[in-house]
């Protein structure tokens, strides 16, 4: 197809939304089919078939193991072992069928195309008999003319999908080096990484109609794509271009349209010219200025308004096709000067250097299309809630839906985004460069007016996969051609399509790398995955000896609450961590005995199955804590904490800090609290504690710091409280305490005493924090007899708690009800109480039969949970 680039002056006009709506009539002549009823689908089997025999109702978009869900042809492939029953489905083949009217006036048009959105994976497409298409990769949009194979009346729509394991081998088998580089046969089809099992994921390899088929019929011309390229952003002014793809069927002149409006402005500005179109893709550029704009900024640096933009191509003043779209106006760099230690690597949005304050993402589901609007933003909201900016969408899941998206633009969290690589190698035929290629030109033109989205990766883990396993063994000759495969791919063609569909957007190559640069103790430089704490079972504090520059991995796990255990297993499933069905809801090698071998350095064995799920929970928040305050400690050094990882696709013991079903593990709310715009973070270092206040604020900020030496029952032993004013955008020590100093105040067993560090302004508390003197497991924390007390109508109470003593990670829960609280896992001060709101649709009295408060001290001893009183 003939492409040509033409850059227009159009004439700006503006008008009232009145007249607005007016001068868009007529509509688009442009129509488009949406083929979602009647599916049907069947297994392949060896044995001939009838050709009615066995079909059963399918959903499109779907997949296989979601139809023969639907059918109860299977049982849940969540519940209990049931996983393993399943594996069967992966080396079958499976057909899909449709049937749909077509009408001679559809026929009459110039243009009929077959689109499909996604097909996952291996898949031979037949309409009216006739093989169309072929495919490889569920990440592409498959386009292909269909007139010639339509007639009017009914029609008849084939997929065959072939067992993906038989069909990657069989690819597999043409590349003369596979033998040689041991490239796992399943990359060879391009789909989902995850699909085939992770060490949080179960393996379910599907096949189907993952995304929507539809037929688009039109005339002289269609809008093949609509960008907002944000060449130059400031305060002062916006210099962009709308960028007009149009296939048109052939030559003559066409009138061209762009509208943009300002957040709430109460008309838009339109840019009107005529143009000459040529047979095939035509590609225009619309310069606009926008004088003094508002700007899209990440959640806790400004506001996120979004500017709406529209285009439309008419022919002979009758309209043929329009576009919509909203983005963010931003400027993104990655920021990689040279300083003492190394190369930077931060993020400069509107000029502003961003820590950035985040989880890894990974899919919603193990099935994509069972997840909701509803899920995406429970989750997304959660994220922002526990004042995060950032999220890293993993490479081995799928390239999410424009909704996730738009959820992030709307909230300012930003979107690290990974091609869809996830650690394997990959294979280095020419076929597998041009699929990749086109593959990033598919989704980098559909993703890239999300102002979210701030940098693309190439992939995750795979530039340093060719030194894992035994590929250090491999002959010179196979290692060189497999890197300069590597290099063509990641910084090569991906690369190249994003500098030439997204420029303003960073790219980097892989997650983690250092662009190839030499690394030592002096001389960092790039992003990091930091798996020694757990991987190497080294202890929580050996984050502190990481001074990577960006961290997009680093994690712990724990097992999610009761309600989500119960949700799998029956009640003998549940006896200990490692029955049966426990290892299978438990996808790293070990993983069970990990998370007990750390929790028995720190703590006591629980005392029961309840127990160990809370104290697991606690044991992830405490490590995870220590690594990002000391990446947040650490800036500007260290300018990003990505942990692994923010979310789950099936009820499992994992990394994620929100379970599967959504609910808020220790982490999230700790979270909360180490990702605060201002965190307050005493530390022991150098004989000493040192008080440090991080401020992610751009500007001073006044504030009263007030540090107590404290023992359990509330004695202070030491304090100090004095005004400072925050560093905006820095890290500082405030207050330094001596040990010697503790010490002649009256800390001479460590093992009964705490330091607490309070911020506050104007009388308003701001961040709290504490830590203890001693190793935790040296710790004597006394049982916490807490008071607990409920109050409150219409779905809407207050708990309050107090205890007598310290009382650390104190936890609401609320047996079977659906609750939302405002704080959780949180520690009390000897003394203190607390007031934690709690929404549900339970009524007062059914709040109180269910609610249970513990600490920390409940799960290693018999003390029963605090029983709750009347409120006032």
């Amino acid at each position: 197809m003939r492409r040509s680039i033409v850059r227009l002056a159009l004439a700006a006009t503006t008008f009232s939304l009145a007249s607005l709506a007016s001068a868009q009539q007529p509509r688009s002549q442009n129509a488009a089919l949406v083929l979602d009823h009647g599916w049907q689908f069947r297994q392949i089997t060896v044995a001939p078939q009838d050709a009615e025999a066995g079909w059963l109702p399918a959903t499109v978009p779907g997949d296989v193991h979601l139809d023969l869900l639907a059918n109860k042809k299977i049982e849940d492939p969540f519940y209990r072992d049931n996983e393993a029953k399943l594996q069967w489905i992966e080396n079958a083949s499976w057909e899909y069928r449709d049937t749909f009217d077509v009408t001679p006036a559809m026929l009459a048009r110039t243009n009929v195309d077959l689109v499909f959105d996604g097909l996952d994976s291996a898949a031979q497409v037949l309409l009216n008999g006739k093989q169309i298409l072929s495919t490889d990769d569920a990440f592409r949009v498959w386009r292909v003319p269909a007139k010639e194979y339509l007639h009017a009346g009914s029609n008849s729509l084939y997929i065959v999908f072939p067992s993906p394991i038989a069909a990657a081998q069989k690819v597999a088998a043409t590349d003369p080096w596979q033998p040689r580089t041991k490239t796992e046969p399943k990359t060879y089809i391009r789909k989902p990484a995850y699909e085939y099992g992770w060490d949080w994921g179960p393996r379910f390899v599907t096949s189907g109609i993952w995304k929507p088929i539809q037929i688009e019929s039109w005339d002289q011309a269609r809008i093949a794509d609509f960008a907002i390229r944000q060449r130059d952003v400031s305060k002062a002014v916006a210099h962009i271009d709308a960028e007009v793809e149009v296939d048109a069927s052939s030559d003559g002149d066409a009138q061209i349209a762009v509208q943009y409006a300002a957040p709430g402005a109460k008309s838009p500005t339109t840019l009107k010219s005529t143009v000459a179109l040529h047979s095939g893709r035509n590609v225009l550029d619309i310069p606009i200025e926008i004088r003094e704009p508002q700007l899209w900024y990440p959640a806790g640096y400004g506001d996120q308004p979004l500017y709406a933009f529209s285009t439309h191509v008419s022919i002979s003043g009758k309209e043929a096709d329009s576009r919509a779209t909203k983005t963010g106006l931003r400027s993104i760099v990655l920021d990689r000067h040279p300083d003492q230690w190394g190369r930077s690597f931060q993020l400069l949005v509107n000029g502003i250097p961003v820590f950035a304050k985040g989880a890894d993402v990974i899919p919603f589901d193990s099935f994509p299309n069972r997840v909701t609007t509803a899920d995406y933003r429970r989750i997304l909201q959660s994220a922002r809630d526990a004042n995060m900016n950032m999220i890293r969408h993993w490479g081995g899941g799928y390239y999410e839906t424009d909704e996730f998206y738009q959820i992030c633009d709307e909230l300012g969290i930003m979107v690290w985004q990974d091609f869809m690589f996830g650690n394997d190698w990959q294979p280095g035929t020419y076929a597998f460069k041009l699929t990749i290629e086109a593959e990033a030109e598919d989704q980098v033109r559909r993703l890239r007016n999300h102002p979210s989205i701030v940098v693309w990766c190439g992939n995750n883990e795979t530039e340093e996969a060719l030194n894992w396993g035994d590929r250090d063994r491999l002959p010179l000759d196979v290692k060189f051609q497999m890197w300069q495969d590597y290099l063509t791919e990641f910084s090569g063609i991906l690369d190249r399509v994003v500098e030439r569909l997204d420029a303003e957007t960073p790219y980097w190559p892989s997650s983690p790398s250092s662009d190839y640069e030499e690394l030592s103790d002096t001389y960092q430089s790039g992003d990091a995955h930091v798996w020694d704490v757990w991987h190497g079972r080294v202890p929580f504090s050996t984050y502190e000896k990481h001074n990577a520059r960006f961290v997009t991995e680093y994690g712990f796990q724990s097992f999610p609450e009761m309600r989500t255990i119960e949700a799998f297993t029956q009640p003998e499933d549940r006896v200990n961590i490692f029955t049966p069905v426990m290892l299978a809801h438990q996808k790293n090698n070990e993983g069970n005995s990990i998370i007990h071998d750390y929790l028995l350095k720190d703590y006591p064995e629980p005392k029961d199955f309840p127990s160990f799920l809370y104290a697991s929970q606690v044991l992830q928040a405490e490590g995870i804590k220590i690594g990002a305050e000391h990446f947040r400690r650490n800036r500007p050094e260290t300018m990003g904490s990505i942990f692994w990882q923010l979310n789950d696709c099936w009820p499992v013991a994992s990394w994620s800090s929100i379970d599967y079903y959504g609910r808020w593990k220790a982490l999230q709310y700790y979270a909360r609290r180490f990702y605060a715009p201002i965190l307050v973070s005493p530390h022991i270092e150098m004989g000493a504690v040192k008080v440090y206040i991080v401020s992610d604020k751009t500007a001073a900020q006044p504030a009263t710091l007030r540090v107590r030496l404290m023992d359990f029952d509330g004695k202070v032993l030491l304090e100090d409280s004095h005004d400072v004013s925050i560093d905006p955008l820095a890290s500082k020590v405030y207050l330094d305490w001596p040990l010697a100093k503790l010490t002649e105040a009256g800390a001479n067993d460590t093992s009964r005493v705490f330091v607490v560090a309070e911020l506050s302004s104007g009388g308003t508390p701001i961040a709290r924090n504490l830590i203890y003197l001693a190793p935790t497991k040296e710790v004597h924390l006394k049982p916490a007899q807490l008071s607990v007390s409920a109050a409150g109508a219409n779905g809407k109470y207050t708990v309050r708690v107090t205890s007598p003593v310290l009382a650390r990670d104190v936890y609401l829960s609320f047996g079977s009800m659906d609750t939302q609280v405002t704080d959780n896992y949180f520690d009390l001060l000897p003394g203190e109480t607390r007031e934690i709101g709690v929404t549900t649709a339970a009524s007062l009295d059914e709040l109180k039969a269910q609610l249970r408060v513990i600490s920390l001290t409940d799960a290693f001893s018999n003390v029963a949970p605090a029983a709750v009183s009347s409120g006032q």
